[in-house]
């Protein structure tokens, strides 16, 4: 611990002193599998929603791509669904040059 006790104005000892008890977790529900199968998740106070990651069926490969940034600005500027852009434009590229059918 980096600050002196003395600065944190509480009486530590006390605290350390007071045990824990089985009592103490009486009133504390038991979490099974069923609670966490159900309970949202939130990071950074947003909901995580359920579900998410490759649909099946999915032809998607993930990989790691350098880009330009100011490419990448300009699809993100954009808007949502930059990503799907990006794709569509490489894809468009790929057929207009008799790489794809």
């Amino acid at each position: 611990m980096n600050a002196r006790k003395s600065a944190l104005h509480s009486d530590l000892a006390k605290a350390d002193a007071s045990g824990v008890t089985s009592a103490d977790f009486d009133e504390i529900p038991e979490l099974d599998d069923d609670f966490f199968e159900r309970a949202d998740e939130y990071h950074a106070g947003e909901l995580v929603k359920r579900g998410r990651g490759r649909p099946a069926g999915s032809k998607k490969a993930q990989m790691n791509l350098r880009i330009d940034i100011d490419v990448i600005e300009a699809y993100k500027a954009q808007g949502d669904g930059w990503q799907t852009r990006t794709n569509d434009a490489l894809r468009d590229w790929a057929k207009t040059h008799g790489m794809m059918r």
